[in-house]
Formats: structure tokens, sequence, C-alpha cells
């Protein structure tokens, strides 16, 4: 089971091709993407969004599509002249992450400063020769998390890029050619949210304090600062929400919950759903009292043994009043919460255990009605491709070796993979 769980739990291909059976024999579509098709995808979208007069809608501005998201942060790194800033979870070498390496060393060329930070073990089978233009031509990379026993739970799963410390991205998807598609044709479903302005500036500082800290160098130190990066970044109209491993308080998970507990609709699109005890009764209560709670999952999953596991909440949440859909042609990656007519969220941390208490994640909230309006569309027009499940097909159309799978499935996620990583922490 701790074989299975591995693309979880991060290695972008390594476990995919050495622990996983072929998850085309699985039912998952995993598109296959050429280089072509992936630089074609991203070039597809030259011309940024229209904007829209009011100042809300010009400092915040949807991705609606992986494709879009790269083709977006492609151009704000062609345009940098002073600084780049990106923070990667997985960030793939493929043409797609070619295309990224070489405007990252063109704009250190041109005299910008560059600064890369990836998941050693989300980004695990990029070579270290990969690198060696961009730090030639005077960028600087790091590998957060180097191999250690003792801090081998710690991920950091933020996808930030920050230009100029002026134009910022958060985004659902990493770099890699599976991204880089509509989520309906080609590609995985994403999204992502640009901004600009105070929240970039803020948001430049929270990563230079993760680039300084990615070696590890001094464990204890390290983590006598945990309280300073699990911390809430305020700007106008928005709250970076930025978690860290620990299980003491999450601001994340409090925002979210302090939200639910007051509203009247909740829609939320999420890739993976293993939610903690205290946000599944959240959610319970919305529905209970009468608040529309929509959920959107996926149909086709690239960690099935999770999706086994996400499926013991479906009979209490159906119960409770929740409508479940699920998102049927392509992979859902996407990460987004709406609440009421003027709150979303949106960045990298799903509802499951692990982006809550265990990786460092990111996550911005942003109190505006047009931006609420604006993923409501995204939500609708995913909607348009879900299936719903309904409470009596569920309860008796699954055969108990399904029900027992995942509940040994959720066992693993919800209590040994995190005394594991906590039994880390302490050592």
């Amino acid at each position: 089971m701790v074989a299975l769980a591995g693309n979880y739990l991060g290695a972008s291909g390594l476990f995919r091709s050495l622990l996983w059976p072929p998850l085309n024999t699985l039912g998952v579509c995993i598109p296959s993407v050429t280089f072509d098709m992936a630089h074609s995808n991203i070039a597809a979208v030259n011309e940024p969004p229209i904007r829209n007069s009011s100042p809300c809608s010009s400092y915040f501005r949807w991705m609606p599509t992986g494709a879009h998201g790269l083709a977006e942060m492609l151009k704000a790194i062609h345009d940098a002249s002073h600084n780049v800033r990106l923070e990667m979870y997985i960030f793939q070498n493929s043409g797609v992450g070619e295309v990224f390496r070489d405007a990252l060393i063109a704009a250190a060329r041109r005299g910008a400063t560059v600064y890369v930070l990836t998941d050693y073990f989300g980004s695990f089978l990029v070579p270290e020769d990969f690198w060696s233009s961009l730090t030639t031509a005077g960028g600087q990379v790091r590998r957060f998390n180097l191999p250690g026993w003792s801090r081998f739970g710690l991920r950091d799963h933020r996808k930030l890029l920050i230009c100029d410390e002026r134009f910022g991205f958060v985004t659902s998807h990493n770099i890699g050619p599976e991204y880089a598609g509509d989520g309906v044709f080609s590609g995985w479903r994403d999204l992502g949210l640009q901004f600009e302005g105070d929240l970039a500036r803020e948001l430049a500082g929270a990563f230079d304090e993760m680039f300084s800290i990615s070696k590890f160098r001094d464990t204890h130190f390290i983590w006598r600062r945990h309280a300073v990066r699990q911390r809430r970044v305020e700007a106008k109209r928005a709250i970076a929400l930025l978690s860290a491993p620990g299980w003491k308080r999450n601001h994340l998970l409090h925002a979210l919950i302090t939200d639910f507990q007051s509203a009247h609709s909740i829609r939320i699109l999420c890739a993976y759903f293993l939610p903690t005890h205290r946000l599944l009764r959240a959610l319970i209560r919305a529905a209970r009292r009468g608040a529309n709670v929509q959920l959107v999952l996926s149909a086709q999953c690239d960690v099935p043994l999770l999706q086994n596991a996400t499926h013991c909440y479906y009979r209490r949440l159906l119960k409770s009043g929740v409508e479940i859909y699920e998102y049927k042609p392509q992979n859902f990656h996407a990460k987004m919460i709406i609440v009421d007519e003027d709150v979303v969220y949106a960045g990298s941390a799903n509802l499951d255990v692990r982006s809550l208490h265990l990786n460092y994640e990111l996550l911005i909230r942003v109190h505006s009605r047009q931006v609420a309006e604006e993923a409501a569309e995204i939500f609708c027009g995913d909607l348009k491709h879900c299936r719903k499940i309904h409470l009596k097909e569920w309860t008796t159309g699954r055969h108990w070796w399904n029900r027992a799978i995942g509940r040994l499935a959720c066992f693993f996620f919800t209590r040994i993979d995190p005394y594991l990583a906590s039994w880390s922490w302490r050592r």
C-alpha cells in the first residue's frame, strides 16, 4: 500500500513507471502529449483575457485552463525585467519544461534575477544538468528538502510565480505536458489565478523565506520558525493563506471552516478529497441547515487508491444533502472553492489531510463579487461535463470488495501517512 501511495505523495514519474500498473488498465486517461502538441497548446493563448474597467477585474484574472495558465506564466517570464521567482512542486524534464527553462535563461541573460525552487520528491526525475545553462546565466536553482529519512514526509506543494514583485500567479497545475491542455479534449483539468500589486510583493517575501530554508541545514532552527511560515498575508481584497506541516492552528483550515459555518452556498472543485473531521463536519452541517453544497471530484484519477478512499465519504455526504458530481472527460486536478456570491479560494491545496496538515501549501482567498461570479461561470462550465452521483444508485451499486478497499485506503491516507510524517518530524 505504501508503494501504491507513491504518486499521491509526490514523485512525478518514478512511482508511475515503477510501482504503478499502467493507468490505462485502471480506466484512467493519461494524455500522451508530444512536445509539438504541448508547445502549440501553450502558444495558442497569445493574448491575455480582456480586462474589464473595474479595479477588481484588473487586479485578479482567472486562467481557466492549464494551457491558458502556462501561456500567461510564460508571457510574464518573457516580459520580466527585474526578477523572477518560480516555486513549483513538479517541474518535468519535457518539452514544456524546456520551454520554461529557456524563458528563465533568457530572463537571466537580460539582467533579471531568477530564482527557481522545486520540490525534490515531486521533481525527482529532473537531472541536475537540466538547470546547468540557467545557473551559468546567473540564475539560482534549489530543490526543496534534499533526501533524508528524517524529513521524508515534507513536501513543498505550492505552485507560485512572481515576476518583478508586481505580477503573481497561483495555479493548480505543475509544469509538464499533461497540464498543457483544455481539460476536455486534451490534458488535465486545471486552472489558476493571476494577480498584481501588493499581494505579489508580499508573496515574493514568502518565496524568499522558503528559498532560504530549502536545504534544511539547521533542522531545529527551522522548526522554531514554524509559526512564521504558517501565516496570513493580507492585501487589498485578498488574503494569502500559507500553510506548513504541523497540527497546530492552521490559518487555511480555520478560514475555510469559518466561511462554511455561515455560508448559504458552497461550490467546490477538488482534485483529492479526504477532509479532516472538522472540515467534513462543517460541510455536512452547512448542507443540513439548507445551504446548497456542491462538490465536483474526478471520475478518473491518477491515484486510484486515493479515489477509493474518497468514496468512503460519499454516502454520508449524500445523506446530508451534499450534491456530488464526477468530472468525466479528463483527469480532474483543479482546486477552487466558491462561498456564497462574493468569496472564492484558489491555489495549490486540496481538501485532504496531506494538504491541510503535512504539506507546504498556498491558497488565496479573494473577497470580490465579480471574481466570484467569474469563478461561478467556470464552475458551471465544469458541471456540464460531470455526472451526478445519486444516493440510491451509490449505496446499491458498490461491491463489498470496493468498500473494503476504500476503507483500507482511507485508513492509510488519513492515519498511517500522517503518523509516518509526524514521526519523521520528531526525529
